[in-house]
């Protein structure tokens, strides 16, 4: 894959928010064909549609339904489906959440089955995907089972910070009892593993959050520090590994404590991404770690309130998609740097001989 242009599944979204926009603005540059191949799961007429309000930018494609005819000279539409379809840019309609919902399965699907490299999925809302054949609460848990993951990490990173979440989009009410052991030591293991194999961090040092504020002030402001979160850390500590804490939130990023670390385990949402949005400043990737697939997306919403007014920003969506390619390439990387010795070295004999072989000729 190195050596080759790996071939990138981008996801339409919600069809009346911004997604379709940040696609055409995104993949107008054609020196992105220069890196992947990028197939898009929508329809020609969507993309038309939003086409014609995008004007300021060369947008052209090809069409297909068929992955031995990519064309790697353009952006390629896969064709989700052919009928026609209302399109209201800003409106949260249950046709948008259909049409979403349907542009990722497909391409989940065509991931699995690898006629696609990594996937970049444009945004949804959650107040029109939770249909009958789509039961989950957005992309990670619907990845998580379709690609049999035992656990995965939602992580969010920028060039200053990295943050993975501990809980993810639950009610504020239940997170306590969520976090466990159990829990922090899957969340912690993803995370650790991940920086390793996806971000080359050989011994990465992570930063845990406490629940409460000030991280319960030695049980004064409750105890969860005390009882769950500290005796993990110190579990991992006396394994050799570089995690600490737990850190009152507040205080850790007031005082950019986490320039010290490679990333940070937050305990709940907002607690991790109030203040990462804040620092990322627009430049946010939203990355499914624990998977045996690449995925990435932006790290913000449909936007309805601007979709169709070609004013989107598309920072943190070509962000995705750049970071889809390098966490591909370190993958790739780390494979070959922890492969069997003697197997890589009768490999790279094998590509010796090819070479003289080809040269003789």
């Amino acid at each position: 894959m190195l050596n080759e242009r790996p071939v990138i599944g981008i996801t339409t979204g919600d069809i009346n928010g911004i997604g379709p926009e940040l696609i055409i603005k995104t993949l107008s540059d054609s020196r992105i064909l220069d890196l992947c191949t990028p197939v898009v799961f929508a329809s020609n007429k969507v993309i038309n549609y939003y086409r014609r309000i995008i004007t300021e930018v060369p947008f052209n494609f090809s069409s297909t339904k068929d992955f031995t005819k990519l064309n790697p000279k353009q952006v390629n539409i896969f064709n989700c489906w052919e009928e026609e379809v209302p399109i209201q840019p800003g409106a949260l309609t249950d046709t948008g959440g259909k049409y979403a919902i349907r542009s990722l399965m497909v391409a989940a699907q065509c991931l699995k089955d690898g006629q696609l490299d990594a996937l970049v999925t444009a945004p949804i809302h959650k107040g029109n995907t939770q249909l009958p054949d789509f039961p989950y609460t957005g992309h990670t848990p619907f990845l998580k089972e379709k690609f049999g993951a035992k656990d995965v990490l939602m992580l969010l990173y920028s060039e200053k910070l990295r943050v993975g979440l501990a809980t993810e989009h639950i009610p504020i009410s239940k997170v306590a009892a969520a976090i466990t052991k159990e829990l922090l030591q899957s969340k912690l293991g993803i995370l650790r593993e991940s920086l390793i194999k996806d971000f080359g961090i050989d011994k990465p040092k992570i930063a845990v959050l406490g629940l409460n504020p000030h991280a319960g002030d030695d049980g004064h402001i409750g105890n969860e520090e005390q009882t769950t979160i500290r005796p993990v850390i110190e579990a991992m500590q006396q394994q050799g590994h570089l995690v600490y804490g737990p850190y009152g939130a507040d205080a850790f990023f007031a005082r950019s404590s986490y320039l010290q670390f490679d990333a940070v385990l937050a305990m709940y949402h907002d607690q991790g991404l109030a203040p990462f949005k804040s620092i990322a400043g627009g430049e946010g990737v939203n990355f499914t770690a624990g998977m045996s697939v690449v995925r990435t997306s932006p790290d913000h919403g449909t936007a309805f309130d601007i979709a169709g007014k070609n004013i989107a920003d598309t920072t943190s969506f070509s962000e995705a998609i750049f970071q889809c390619l390098d966490l591909l390439r370190h993958r790739e990387e780390y494979a070959a740097n922890t492969a069997n010795p003697l197997r890589r070295g009768r490999i790279e004999k094998e590509k010796e001989d090819e070479t003289e072989k080809a040269a003789e000729a």
